[in-house]
C-alpha cells in the first residue's frame, strides 16, 4: 500500500477573499448571503438535526471505509493526504503530489482558486493523460437495473478502464455532478485538469466507478452539467461577495423546502413572520410568482377573492386552494375540509403497514396493525424485523416473514368471502424497498417476484393514505403523518419519535459503531413503529367518523 503523504510546516498562501465550496451550487441562495455576512457571524443558529449529524457521519466513516479499500487494491500507486493536518498544509501536499505524478491521490484538498472565488476537497484524483481527473465517494446509489451506465472496476478508478455495462443504467444525481465539475474548476484553476468532459462517483456499494460525461446536454433546457454549475456558481459568487461588502443584498429570506433543516430557519423564520410573508403558506416558485404579482403577504393572499384565482398562474398548488390556504394559516387551522363529505376505502379486514429503513442499506422492519372481521388470527400490531446490522442476507428472512404473513391475511379474508384493504401513509417508502426486497433477494425461500409485488402495488387493495389525505384536506402546516395525526387525537409515547432520530436509535440496537448492542433501543423502534401503524389506523378511522365533520368546510371560509 503507498503511504500516505507527510506533513511539513510551511503554509500555501492565499488572497483573503471570498471562498465558497461545492456546496452552494445547491444551497439556498439567502443561505448563502448569511454565511458570508460578517454581521452575521455572532448569530446563534439552530444546532445541527440528529439525523442529519449521522447522515454526515455515516458519509464519512464510507469514505474512510472506500479509501482503505482503494489502498490495499492500488498499492504504490496510491497514496492519502493526511485528514489531521490543517488546511492550507493539506492543500500544499495535494500540489505537491499531483507535481509528483502520484497515480492516485485520496482525500485531496485542491489548492484555493482565489480569482474564481472557489476553495474545496475532492475525495479521489486519478492521474489520467498530463493531468488529473476527480472521483467524488457517496453514500448513497449511484445506478440503477438497467443498462448504459460507463464504469470501470473499483480496483481500476480509471477513465481509460470504463466500458459500457449492460446491467447498470446511471441513477440521476444532480448534486454528484455539480461537486465533480466544481473539483473540474479548481483541477483547472491550478493547472492539473485532465479536461472537463469526464468524472467518477463511487456510490454506497464501491464495486465500481460510475463515469460521467460533464458535457452531455442532459440538464434541463438541454444544458450539461458545466453550464448548470457556472450559471449557479457564479450566481452564489455574487450573492456572497455582496454579502461580504456589505452591501444590498442579493437574496432575501423566503421558505423553501430546504428550510427544513437549515441552521439559519429560526433567523429566516423571524423575518418572515414578522411581514407575514407569502412563503409561510406557498413556497418555492409559487411564491416568487405571486410576489411578481404585487401578492406579498399571507393577507393579500388570503384577500384574492376566490372568482380571481385562476389570475394567479401558480403551479405547485392549485391556484383556489393557496388562496383558501391563507384564510386557514391567519385562522390558525392545522387542517380544513376540501370536500363536504371525506371518504376512505375500507374493507372488512385492514392491515397498516410501516417500513424502517436506514437509509440506502437496507429495510430491516415491517410493522403491521391488523383489524376488522375475525379471520383467525390475532388482531393488534406484530413486527417481521432483522437485527443483524445492515445490510444483510437476514433482511431477506425478514421480509419473506413478512410477505407471507401479510399475503396469508389477504387470502383468507378473500376464503371467507371479505373483502381486504392495506394502508400506508406516503407509498414511496414502501413500494421502493418491497420492490427493492424482491429484487434483490429473487429466489430466497418466502420471496415473492417483484411480478406478484407489482400486482399487489397497482391494486386497489392498497391504500396510500397520503394521498386520500391531500385529497380531502388543505393543510396549511404540512401533510406529514407527525402532523396530520394530532388533529385525529393520536400522539406518540417517544416524544423525539420521528424519522430521523429512529436512524440514530437504529444504530445503537445493532452497534454499528461498535460495543455492546443496546436492546432497549430495540424497544424502542418497536414502540416507535407501532404508534405509526396506529397513527395511519387512527387517521382513517377517525375520517369515516362524524369527529372529522368539525374540521372546517374550505367553502365555508
Amino acid at each position: 500500500m503507498g503511504a500516505a503523504v507527510r506533513a511539513t510546516a510551511y503554509p500555501l498562501r492565499v488572497k483573503e477573499m471570498v471562498l465558497l465550496d461545492a456546496g452552494v451550487v445547491t444551497r439556498c441562495r439567502r443561505r448563502v448571503h448569511l454565511e458570508n455576512d460578517p454581521a452575521m457571524r455572532e448569530v446563534e443558529t439552530a444546532p445541527l438535526d440528529l439525523g442529519v449529524e449521522q447522515r454526515i457521519a455515516d458519509a464519512t466513516e464510507h469514505r474512510r471505509s472506500v479509501a482503505a479499500q482503494l489502498g490495499e487494491l492500488l498499492g504504490e500507486s496510491w497514496t492519502e493526504i493526511p485528514r489531521g493536518v490543517p488546511y492550507a498544509e493539506r492543500a500544499r501536499l495535494t500540489l505537491e503530489a499531483m507535481r509528483e505524478g502520484v497515480g492516485h491521490i485520496s482525500g485531496a484538498q485542491l489548492p484555493d482558486d482565489a480569482d474564481g472565488g472557489r476553495r474545496g476537497a475532492i475525495d479521489l484524483l486519478v492521474r489520467s493523460g498530463n493531468g488529473y481527473v476527480p472521483v467524488l465517494v457517496v453514500r448513497h446509489k449511484v445506478t440503477d437495473p438497467g443498462s448504459g451506465a460507463k464504469v470501470s472496476p473499483i480496483g481500476e478508478p480509471v477513465p481509460e478502464a470504463a466500458a459500457v455495462d449492460s446491467t447498470r443504467k446511471v441513477r440521476p444525481q444532480p448534486r454528484d455532478q455539480l461537486r465533480l465539475v466544481h473539483a473540474v474548476r479548481l483541477l483547472q484553476a491550478c493547472g492539473f485538469s485532465a479536461g472537463d468532459r469526464t468524472a467518477g462517483v463511487i456510490g454506497v456499494d464501491a464495486d465500481v466507478v460510475v463515469w460521467h460525461d460533464l458535457r452531455s446536454p442532459n440538464w434541463p433546457g438541454g444544458r450539461t452539467a458545466l453550464a448548470e454549475y457556472d450559471a449557479r456558481f457564479g450566481d452564489r459568487l455574487d450573492v456572497a461577495r455582496a454579502a461580504a461588502r456589505g452591501d444590498e443584498p442579493l437574496a432575501q429570506p423566503s421558505r423553501i423546502t430546504e428550510c427544513r433543516g437549515c441552521p439559519w430557519w429560526p433567523t429566516c423564520e423571524a423575518q418572515l413572520r414578522e411581514r407575514n410573508d407569502v412563503s409561510l403558506v406557498v413556497r418555492g416558485e409559487d411564491a416568487t410568482a405571486l410576489r411578481g404579482q404585487g401578492i406579498t403577504t399571507v393577507d393579500e393572499l388570503a384577500a384574492t377573492p376566490l372568482d380571481a384565482a385562476e389570475d394567479l398562474q401558480l403551479t405547485g398548488v392549485r391556484n383556489a386552494d393557496a388562496i383558501l390556504l391563507a384564510k386557514a394559516w391567519l385562522r390558525e387551522m392545522p387542517l380544513v375540509r376540501r370536500v363536504r363529505e371525506l371518504d376512505v376505502p375500507r374493507g372488512d379486514v385492514e392491515v397498516d403497514v410501516d417500513m424502517e429503513s436506514y437509509a440506502d442499506a437496507g429495510a430491516y422492519m415491517w410493522g403491521c396493525w391488523l383489524s376488522g372481521a375475525d379471520i383467525g388470527e390475532e388482531q393488534g400490531y406484530r413486527a417481521f424485523v432483522t437485527w443483524d446490522p445492515l445490510p444483510t442476507d437476514d433482511e431477506a428472512r425478514s421480509f419473506a416473514e413478512f410477505w407471507s404473513w401479510f399475503t396469508g391475511v389477504r387470502r383468507k379474508a378473500f376464503e371467507r368471502g371479505l373483502s381486504f384493504r392495506a394502508y400506508c401513509y406516503n407509498e414511496l417508502a414502501e413500494n421502493r424497498w418491497m420492490l427493492a426486497s424482491a429484487e434483490r433477494f429473487a429466489g430466497k425461500p418466502g420471496v415473492p417476484p417483484v411480478s406478484e409485488v407489482k400486482e399487489f402495488i397497482a391494486s386497489a387493495e392498497w391504500v396510500d393514505l397520503f394521498a386520500v389525505v391531500r385529497d380531502q384536506f388543505l393543510c396549511p402546516n404540512g401533510k406529514g403523518l407527525k402532523v396530520i395525526a394530532p388533529s385525529a387525537g393520536f400522539s406518540w409515547r417517544d416524544p423525539e419519535a420521528g424519522g430521523e432520530n429512529s436512524m440514530r436509535w437504529y444504530r445503537d440496537a445493532v452497534a454499528l459503531d461498535g460495543g455492546e448492542q443496546d436492546l432497549s433501543q430495540r424497544e424502542r423502534l418497536l414502540t416507535y413503529n407501532e404508534d405509526d401503524v396506529r397513527a395511519t389506523y387512527t387517521i382513517r378511522t377517525w375520517m369515516t367518523s362524524q369527529a372529522a365533520h368539525d374540521i372546517p368546510y374550505a367553502e365555508d371560509l
